[in-house]
């Protein structure tokens, strides 16, 4: 059924995220016991005993490892204006149209039709058109679900402000990340229930039932993908958190910004 492709989607990111964080916990390890401690930055003094912050880079990039789209991912302590309607816009078609948001829907299409995921899409070439343009397409409806047409009546803000690490602990900032599935910002930057999540994901799980064969346009089916693509953004939140820090010590990125 069509419903496994969103749980292995889903599964492909937490091993992302084992992946990743295992190898951060690798890299702080080793820096600590076989570095020196670094000294603290020193900021650059000017005139009447002031000092100017040291500079810094924004540690987020727009893709994570060159493979996933990063486009909604705002640094900690970055303040920015209220997100116009363009800017959602922009977002959601960088996260549907970038290079990057072309991998997943290849590899799922792969292991839907090597599993026979949906038998009516049948195999060869023409089978896995099939499985890829209706993966594809799933992403996108919900990109734009989620990112454009429900935060604009809603006026949400639907970038991921990461906590960091002066926001506190791992396991705090897990619970953060996993909580921007149902809270987020609105454009008045107030915190405000995640309606464009919760409901444009459900949006996109019942428009699937426009292309999808009869015998997947179940309720079970639909109520399924609709959980797994919320599960699947709180996923992605986790990853966005922490992508700064695994940056930082496995490829020698800028350093994540602590909040103050």
């Amino acid at each position: 059924m069509n419903r496994s492709l969103g749980q292995v989607r889903l599964l492909v990111l937490i091993v992302t995220m084992g992946f990743l964080f295992s190898r951060l916990a690798n890299a702080q390890q080793l820096a600590a016991t076989e570095l020196p401690d670094a000294p603290d930055a020193q900021q650059a003094p000017v005139a009447g005993g002031a000092t100017l912050p040291s500079e810094h880079s924004d540690p987020q990039t727009k893709r994570i490892l060159g493979i996933f789209p990063n486009f909604r991912a705002v640094t900690a302590d970055t303040h920015l204006p209220p997100q116009s309607v363009r800017e959602k816009f922009v977002t959601a078609s960088q996260d549907s149209f970038d290079y990057s948001s072309f991998v997943l829907p290849v590899l799922l299409a792969g292991y839907g039709q090597a599993t026979n995921q949906t038998p009516e899409f049948r195999q060869g070439a023409a089978g896995y058109g099939r499985y890829f343009w209706h993966t594809f397409v799933d992403q996108t409806d919900e990109n734009y679900m989620v990112e454009f047409i429900v935060p604009t009546v809603t006026h949400e803000d639907t970038r991921y402000y990461t906590l960091g690490p002066g926001g506190g602990g791992t396991m705090k900032r897990i619970g953060y990340a996993l909580s921007r599935a149902v809270v987020t910002r609105n454009d008045a930057g107030h915190d405000t229930f995640n309606i464009s999540e919760v409901v444009g994901a459900g949006a996109a799980a019942g428009i699937s039932n426009l292309y999808y064969p009869s015998k997947e346009r179940t309720t079970g089916n639909t109520v399924d993908k609709w959980t797994t693509n919320v599960g699947i953004d709180a996923a992605s939140f986790i990853i966005r958190e922490f992508w700064p820090d695994i940056n930082h010590w496995l490829f020698h990125g800028d350093k994540p910004m602590a909040n103050h």
